[in-house]
Order: C-alpha cells, then sequence, then structure tokens
C-alpha cells in the first residue's frame, strides 16, 4: 500500500507513519517540518498547507489511502482538491476528535449525539473547544462529501509514550508511589483512554481493508477508581469529591492546577463514557492500561523535556492535608 500521512511529525500522525512502515508499506508524509522528524523510513515532502500542493505530491504513483489530522478546512480542502485526479479511488482516514459532539454530558456517539455547529473558517483551534470542535465538524464533512467511503474516527484522551499533553503522564510518573496519593472525584466516574500505538494501528489496518463508517475511537469506559488502582497498584488511593476540589479552586482536566482526567459532574458525565463497541467490533485493540503506563513512565525517565501537566506534589500534599481535616 501506498499510503499519505498528512502530517508525521507528532504524536499519533508520527505513529500512524511509523505503523505503516513497520507493516512494510510504502509511506510518504508530507508536513511543514517545524514541529519534529518523521520516522525512519518514510519519504517526507515539505508542504504548508496554507499554500498551494507541490508538485511533488502527485509526482509520483497514486496514493491507495490518505490519513489526514488537520484541524483547519482549509488544509483538508485544499488536500481533496490536490489528489481528486491524481488518486481518485484514495481511501481516506480523517481524524477527528469527540469534541465535535455538543454536549459533554450525553455519552451518545455517531448518529445519535448531537455536532457543533461547523465552522467552515479557519480559526485558531486554541482559542476555544468550539473552534476546535466545530472546524473538525467542518473538515469531517468536506472529507465525506469527497470521499463517501471514507473512515472519520473521534478519539478521546489519547495516552501513551510521547503524548504532548502531559495528562496520562501526570498518573504515570506517580505510578510506582506506595504512599498516599489524591484521587478525584468519585471512583465510579466514567473514564477511557486509548494507547497511540494502539488507535495509530488500528488507523492503519483501516486503510489497509478501506474500512469506512464513523466510530468514536475510545477505549472501554471503566470507573476511574479501576484505572488508578491499575495505573498505581500500590499507592493509597485518597478520594476528595467534587465538590472539595472546587472549592479549594482545583482545575479540571488539564493544566498547572489541575488534576489530570477529573471532569466536574454532571456536566461531563458523557465525554469519557463514549461506547467502544463499534471500534472494537471494527479492529480496534486496546492493550492493558498497567502496559500502557509501564511505557509511559519508562518514556518519562528518558526524556527529560517530556511534559507532565497537574499539580505540585507540594500543592498535592496541602490538598491531602485539608482532605484529612474536612
Amino acid at each position: 500500500m501506498r499510503l499519505l500521512v498528512l502530517g508525521g511529525t507528532q504524536f499519533l500522525s508520527r505513529a500512524v507513519a511509523a505503523d505503516a512502515v513497520l507493516r512494510g508499506h510504502d509511506v510518504v508524509c508530507a508536513n511543514r517540518g517545524r514541529s519534529g522528524a518523521t520516522p525512519p523510513g518514510v519519504t517526507t515532502l515539505r508542504w504548508d498547507r496554507a499554500e498551494p500542493a507541490p508538485e511533488e505530491l502527485t509526482a509520483g504513483g497514486s496514493y491507495d489511502a490518505v490519513v489526514d489530522v488537520s484541524r483547519m478546512p482549509s488544509h483538508v480542502r485544499r488536500a481533496l482538491v490536490a489528489l481528486d485526479g491524481h488518486s481518485p479511488d484514495a481511501h481516506w482516514v480523517f481524524v477527528s476528535t469527540i469534541s465535535v459532539y455538543a454536549d459533554d454530558a450525553d455519552p451518545a456517539g455517531p448518529g445519535e449525539g448531537r455536532l457543533k455547529e461547523a465552522i467552515a473558517e479557519d480559526l485558531d483551534p486554541m482559542a476555544s473547544v468550539e473552534n476546535y470542535g466545530g472546524m473538525k465538524v467542518a473538515c469531517e464533512r468536506l472529507v465525506l462529501d469527497a470521499v463517501p467511503g471514507a473512515a472519520i474516527v473521534r478519539p478521546g484522551l489519547i495516552v501513551g509514550p510521547g503524548d504532548p499533553s502531559g495528562r496520562f503522564a501526570y498518573w504515570a510518573r506517580r505510578s510506582a508511589s506506595t504512599g498516599e496519593v489524591l484521587a478525584p472525584g468519585d471512583p465510579d466516574d466514567p473514564v477511557q483512554v486509548i494507547d497511540v500505538r494502539d488507535l495509530a494501528a488500528w488507523i492503519v489496518a483501516l486503510a489497509e481493508q478501506q474500512t469506512g463508517g464513523t466510530y468514536d475511537a475510545v477505549g472501554p469506559a471503566l470507573p476511574i477508581g479501576d484505572l488508578l488502582a491499575a495505573c498505581l497498584p500500590d499507592a493509597e488511593l485518597v478520594w476528595a469529591g467534587h465538590a472539595f476540589l472546587e472549592s479549594e479552586g482545583v482545575e479540571p482536566w488539564s493544566g498547572p492546577d489541575s488534576i489530570p482526567l477529573w471532569l466536574p459532574r454532571p456536566a461531563y458525565d458523557g465525554m469519557l463514557a463514549h461506547d467502544a463497541a463499534p471500534a472494537l467490533a471494527a479492529g480496534l485493540e486496546p492493550r492493558p492500561l498497567d502496559v500502557t503506563t509501564r511505557d509511559t513512565r519508562a518514556w518519562l525517565e528518558a526524556d527529560p523535556a517530556a511534559r507532565i501537566t497537574g499539580i505540585t506534589t507540594e500543592r498535592e500534599a496541602d490538598l491531602l492535608a485539608r482532605r484529612r481535616a474536612d
């Protein structure tokens, strides 16, 4: 298979390119070359998608499949136009996000969950989740209109070695803890993650098999108590409820004063509780959480520059003391 990866230098798109190379495919990565290096064994083309496609993109044989992770509608539109005559039979796999859903309290998925309003213009995706999700909705529609048999995958929280968000890394760093660790919310709150390597392997399989459809690309939902028990098997988890965390000014999800993976309830009841069954039936194979935790911790120890987000150990100790006195 001749595979075009639009990206290939960061986290998921790089993992896709690496997995495809290991399977023996001819992989071309088109990117700006500003955000890292492509994996060994790929052919790299320089393309800033704010500009017209370079001649090199279509100078070779046609592509059998295309994987795109873009957030910008104009970038998706430009790629579709560039490849329309060159690779009209290419199977597209577009990587979207569960942030396309309008109601974070509702776990309803493809065909049932209400979507955000599409945003067809290019805005700053980091300015708001509305921008990010709305542009991804527009990107999905562009792909499906041009390639009706395309696959649309909507990942939730992607984790594992190389994660630039630092969210799961917060817990992986603490995975060898034997003392008290502050655990957020209620142990029965649902949560779900997917290892980047498993997601990448599945995306390549979708391209190989020319599988279409729209999927929530998530691992099975499980109680956060079970997730943290798998991540920190020797720790003593001290649970701090939602009201306590909010009263102490702890931020949810991500950031320097957050406890990652914690989300206020019931406003976010659905965000980490999507149905994994369709993706699992289509071949997604999540590995055990303890393996992801072990490998993420090994990456953290090997890379001093790896990002970890969340409260400091000093802030955690203070919260633990306040929790005991509450």
